[in-house]
């Protein structure tokens, strides 16, 4: 990436292009947000199942049964961003470059919101009362060739058998690499094909009971999903697995510095958390496939 004299040369038109690069949070519709959070740190309380007790017996003593609680923790980062435009740099461009820099920081933060909520899906979750027990991901599919239809299934008969609530909407986060694997594993003549066809050309979103959001691996600039040895780790989960808390949503200030000879600032912020309020909601699932 070039420095900024390099827009200084009047034959680079008269707007500024964005490169490739995610425009929006894909995941943030996906999850329970809280725009209530305040605090270094924040807990939602939980109610454990129980079970109802038969009466066997006349006058028989009335069962107390304790109720199981708990609480999930989540904490605030802070997230930043600036830039500095010289008061002669913007004489010298060839184009104003203020919508252009306005348009790349929101970007910026709908990729990083997606990162927070995908780490929460897979990383340890943080429970009891002073929120210091970890609690690591309970439910995994191994899809070791690549994503097929059967392990989309075996995914599905996961959330089934957590007795997960089968009328809330069911998301996977997954890469372009996946999509590629379930075109190439899933025979032509069969409706399956159609429908992963459908999906792989933006007609559609959802198979299988799935929703299906795309995002980029690590293996490439700005990527979200881890990518490792071949493996790509993907998630499925409801929107109840998770929540995403912010403490401030997205600002943005334009102010001129006047300690940096009133040069122009493009300063933008967010702070938030996210964490994954039960293991049952959320599958883990780890696919290798080739580059």
């Amino acid at each position: 990436m070039g420095a900024i004299t390099e827009a200084f040369k009047n034959e680079y038109g008269d707007t500024l292009t964005q490169l490739v690069q995610q425009k929006d949070t894909r995941l943030r519709g996906t999850v329970m947000v809280d725009m209530d959070f305040t605090g270094e740190a924040k807990y939602y309380n939980q109610l454990g199942e129980t079970a109802v007790i038969a009466r066997t017996t006349r006058n028989q003593s009335t069962p107390v049964i304790d109720p199981s609680h708990d609480k999930r923790k989540v904490v605030g980062t802070d997230y930043i961003h600036a830039y500095l435009l010289d008061a002669t740099d913007e004489l010298s461009m060839a184009v104003n470059p203020q919508t252009g820099y306005i348009s790349s920081q929101a970007r910026a933060f709908a990729r990083n919101t997606d990162k927070v909520i995908y780490t929460a899906l897979l990383g340890n979750a943080y429970s009891g009362k002073a929120g210091t027990t970890e609690n690591a991901i309970s439910q995994t599919v191994t899809a070791a060739s690549g994503l097929t239809v059967d392990k989309l299934l075996e995914t599905k008969l996961t959330l089934d058998l957590a007795n997960v609530d089968p009328e809330e909407a069911r998301y996977i986060v997954l890469t372009a690499y996946e999509i590629r694997d379930l075109l190439q594993t899933t025979e032509v003549k069969s409706s399956d094909y159609n429908t992963v066809k459908a999906l792989a050309a933006g007609q559609t979103d959802s198979f299988c009971g799935f929703k299906f959001i795309v995002l980029p691996p690590t293996s490439v600039t700005n990527g979200i999903i881890t990518r490792t040895s071949s493996i790509n780790y993907c998630a499925a989960y409801v929107e109840s697995g998770l929540m995403l808390a912010f403490k401030r949503d997205l600002q943005t200030r334009i102010t001129e510095e006047s300690t940096k000879n009133f040069s122009t600032q493009f300063w933008a912020a967010h702070t938030l958390g996210a964490v994954r309020l039960e293991e049952a909601k959320v599958v883990a699932l780890n696919v290798t496939n080739a580059a």
